[in-house]
Order: structure tokens, then C-alpha cells, then sequence
């Protein structure tokens, strides 16, 4: 019997952002180990014509929860949604609701938050500092709680190039800057931003290291655990390979490259892809909240969820398995032939770039006004090109991180503990894992039949023959026009042509006398 899933059985847990990537298969996981947990409480946001239980029921009906129907078939019922805003510094949750929250619960485990890179800087405070502020107050009138799990992430503090398993401390208090969003302007937050966030490359790590601030200055007698996971991928193992339903990260550019659009970009082959599947950060999450409840650490530990220091897989060679990938499994109406290229950092590059992503775009969306359609394709390409620009930052670099506590961890579980929280990702086979993603990315998130794989193979081959027949028609009016201007050109095509026909006259005439 696995130590870490008894526990959990007749424990009350609250989940922040159980709506999200993360937040779900974290309850996957927890339902499927511990059916006889108490109940799970999960913060949701009211959403026009919809009500609280069925977004629940949107939840379950997802192909991640079938295992559980199985062993837990009333899991609807052990899952209490609670009216909450996590934009309203009250969090806007009602007072019967707060105090059966206050009264009832065992475990927390927030994992809300902002993921949006370019994220105003009050919004991101929002959500990533005042909410995890306020949650830690409603914790510290939590009698019967036994530990509190803030999930931040390994790229809070990613100016460093090796970063140990501490807090880092911000320039800034994170007082005064929840204080000054209050009365501040947007004008003016814009203009200081850049100042505010320093050396980091976006709001949202620095927004997830003033959060570790706060969590340490309001710990108070608090068992606190903060848990950094690096760039959250597809599911590994559980509850079956491949399941992913969000765009972010490594997602996105396997879409964009999958339909035709991204066609380079600019990465460091070599740089670590420190890619961690999100079944792995959940696993650890869960013996997380296990140690921090029976053991009670006299600090706030930090465990590092990456995935370089053990099993390091390089944009390289991850860009060419998942292009081998789209041969064997190719997505459904390709815009153009998947390819990619990682190119240099140089600004004729990214001129180029930019110039070979927008103008098939606008060719693409010229063809749809033709045809009386709304165009598309130079809005969506933009935002594409937006979005990878943002993640240039993350590609081009590798870090180093401790894992001392994660590593002390593991050798703390019992083997069957270890085998049912496996969060060993030396054990993770890279390329199959790729395969994987793929061809989750491929079922669970654009929802396409696997039965079009023939048709989309046909349609990849047409898109190859267009783009060779396009680049040879390219070549050949460049070369037509650069020998009607040069001499030189024309010296070099006429050799060229020469030395073809004595070739073809010397293998004509050789397979004459051999007959």
C-alpha cells in the first residue's frame, strides 16, 4: 500500500487553478490514488450561462478523468466548487463559503496563476502575488491544516545562471509593489516596468519571485513547501501518455509547425530543453504535501522539478524527432510543409524571418478576399511570431538547478511509493516521449481523427511537391535573371550545361559498347 495515497484518503484539499493544465491532473492523480479523500475544493471563477457544478461536469467529461469514473464513481460528488475571483483582492468568496474553507480543510495546494508572458504588470501582480498573499491569510486561520504547497516555477529566478534551492530576494518589496498597483496608472506601471523587472525577460517570472517572497515573509508558523517546475509538457505515463489541453509552451510550436507556419526559428540547438512531462510535477507535488504534513520541516523547503541535471534533451534534437514524428502522423490541412530550421541570432535573420513567416500569410490571405472569406492567416501568423519571440528568451538559454531536496525526497519513499509517484525522470525515454506528445498534441487538443492519417499523408506529400516545384521555379528565374545581367554568370551556366552533355554523350556512348 503506497504511504503518500493513504494519506490523502479522508483529507479535504483545496485546489487554486483546478480549472487549468495543471490543476486537473493534479486531481486526476489524487481521485485515482486516494478515492476516499474527503473532498476537493476548487476555487472557480463564475462564468456567464454557466453554472459552478457544470463547470465541474465540463471537467469530468474529459477523456483525462475515465480511469477515474472506474475507481471512483462519485467523484461529482467529491468535488465542491466555490465561487471565487482571484482578480478581487477579497477573492470574492462568500462568507458560508470562507468558513466551511477555514473550518474543513487539510491540504493546499495553489497552483492559480498567471502563465501569459506579456502580461501587464498589474494583472500579473494580481494574480501571482496578492492572491497567493491573501490565500497564505486564509491558511494561517486554517486550524486543522497540515501543509500548504505553493507550485512557483523553475524560471523565477532564470537572471542566474545556476540557481540552488532558496528564495532569492527582489530589489523591491513585494508590499510596496501591491501597494503601488492600487494607485498607479497604466501609463505609468508601463513605463516602469522594464525598471521593476530588471534582468528578467517578462513579467510573469518576475511576478513568480516576488510570489516566493511573499510566501517566505507570510509563512508565519505555516508547514510551507514551494514546489519549481520547469516548461510543463504532455503526460508522460499517467493517466496514459500524451494528454495535454493547453497551447503553452512546447504545445504551440509543435502546432505551429505541424500546420505549416513555423517555418524557423531562432534557438541554440545545443541549449538544454528542460522539458518536464506534468504527470512528473504532479507526482512530486503529491509526496511534497505527504513529507511537508508527517515530517513538518523547520524551513520552507524548495524542490527543483527539472529535468537537465538528470536526463538532458537539446532543442536540437527535439525539433528534428518531432518533424520525424509529423512523417509518420501528419496533422490534418497543413498550411505548408512542416519544417524547421534553427537559425542564428542575427538581426538579417530575424528580418528574414519575419519576411518568409508574413509573406505566405498575406498571399494565403489575398486568396481568401478572392474567394469572399474573411482573412486570417497575417493576424494569426503575427500573433504566432509574437508568441515565439517571447519564448526566444527560454531557447536560446540552459540553466543549472539544484536538487538536493527533490533528490533527498526520493530516497525517503518507499518502493512502492516510488513506483506510484514516480517523479525519477532518468527513467523518461526522450524520443518516445516526443512521439507521444505529438501525437497528443495531434487527439487532445486539436481534436482530429486519427483515421485522416492517410489523407493528411497525401496532403503533406502535395504540400512537399508544391514547395520543391516552387523553390526550383524561384531558382531557375533568379539564375535567368542574373544571367542576362552577368558575364560571368553566363560563363559559369554555359560550362555547366557543357559539361552535363559530354556526361550524358560519354554514359550513351559506354552503354553502346557494352550492348
Amino acid at each position: 500500500m503506497s504511504v503518500i495515497a493513504a494519506y490523502y484518503n479522508g483529507k479535504a484539499i483545496l485546489v487554486t487553478g483546478a480549472t487549468g493544465f495543471l490543476g486537473k491532473v493534479l486531481m486526476e492523480k489524487l481521485f485515482r490514488t486516494s478515492p476516499d479523500l474527503k473532498v476537493i475544493y476548487i476555487l472557480v471563477r463564475p462564468k456567464a450561462g454557466q453554472t459552478l457544478q457544470q463547470r465541474v461536469v465540463q471537467i469530468l467529461n474529459s477523456k483525462l478523468f475515465e480511469k477515474v469514473k472506474e475507481v471512483c464513481p462519485n467523484v461529482h460528488e467529491k468535488i465542491r466548487p466555490i465561487s471565487a475571483d482571484l482578480n478581487q483582492n477579497d477573492l470574492a468568496i462568500s462568507k458560508e463559503d470562507m468558513q466551511e474553507l477555514l473550518s474543513g480543510t487539510n491540504v493546499v495546494f495553489h497552483c492559480a496563476a498567471t502563465v501569459r508572458f506579456d502580461d501587464h504588470l498589474r494583472h500579473a501582480v494580481q494574480l501571482n502575488v496578492t492572491a497567493t498573499q491573501k490565500l497564505l491569510l486564509m491558511a494561517s486561520q486554517m486550524p486543522k491544516l497540515e501543509a500548504f504547497i505553493h507550485i512557483s516555477t523553475a524560471f523565477a529566478n532564470c537572471n542566474l545562471e545556476h540557481i540552488d534551492e532558496v528564495i532569492y530576494p527582489c530589489p523591491v518589496e513585494p508590499k510596496k509593489i501591491i501597494d503601488s498597483m492600487e494607485w498607479l496608472d497604466d501609463a505609468i506601471i508601463d513605463e516602469i516596468t522594464p525598471k521593476l523587472i530588471g534582468d528578467r525577460p517578462n513579467t510573469y517570472t518576475y511576478t513568480k519571485a516576488l510570489g516566493e517572497m511573499v510566501v517566505q515573509q507570510e509563512s508565519g508558523n505555516l508547514n510551507i513547501a514551494i514546489v519549481r517546475p520547469s516548461i510543463v509538457g504532455a503526460t508522460w505515463q499517467e493517466p496514459f501518455p500524451g494528454w495535454v489541453d493547453n497551447i503553452n509552451g512546447p504545445s504551440g510550436l509543435i502546432i505551429a509547425a505541424g500546420k505549416g507556419f513555423l517555418r524557423s526559428i531562432r534557438a541554440t540547438p545545443m541549449a538544454v530543453a528542460d522539458v518536464i512531462p506534468v504527470d512528473t510535477v504532479v507526482n512530486l507535488t503529491l509526496a511534497v504535501g505527504w513529507y511537508t504534513a508527517v515530517h513538518r520541516p523547520k524551513s520552507t523547503l524548495i524542490y527543483h522539478c527539472t529535468s537537465g541535471n538528470f536526463n538532458p534533451c537539446y532543442w536540437g534534437k527535439m525539433g528534428f524527432q518531432v518533424l520525424a514524428t509529423f512523417e509518420k502522423i501528419p496533422f490534418e490541412r497543413a498550411f505548408r510543409r512542416p519544417y524547421a530550421d534553427f537559425t542564428t541570432n542575427s538581426i538579417t535573420t530575424q528580418y528574414w524571418n519575419a519576411v518568409s513567416h508574413r509573406a505566405p500569410a498575406l498571399i494565403y490571405d489575398f486568396y481568401l478576399r478572392l474567394t469572399g472569406r474573411k482573412p486570417r492567416m497575417t493576424k494569426l501568423m503575427n500573433r504566432l511570431l509574437r508568441t515565439v519571440s517571447m519564448l526566444e528568451y527560454f531557447i536560446n538559454r540552459s540553466w543549472e538547478w539544484s536538487t538536493f531536496n527533490t533528490e533527498m525526497l526520493m530516497s525517503e519513499l518507499s518502493p512502492e511509493d516510488q513506483r506510484v509517484f514516480n517523479f525519477d525522470v532518468r527513467q523518461l525515454n526522450w524520443l518516445e516521449y516526443i512521439e507521444n506528445y505529438v501525437l497528443g498534441v495531434k487527439k487532445y487538443l486539436l481534436k482530429e481523427d486519427m483515421a485522416g492519417v492517410p489523407e493528411a499523408k497525401q496532403h503533406l506529400k502535395r504540400l512537399r511537391n508544391i514547395h520543391y516545384l516552387f523553390n526550383t521555379a524561384l531558382f531557375l528565374i533568379a539564375w535567368r535573371l542574373l544571367i542576362a545581367r552577368s558575364q560571368t554568370a553566363r560563363n559559369v551556366w554555359f560550362f555547366i550545361v557543357g559539361f552535363c552533355y559530354k556526361f550524358l554523350s560519354y554514359f550513351r556512348a559506354s552503354s553502346t559498347l557494352k550492348v
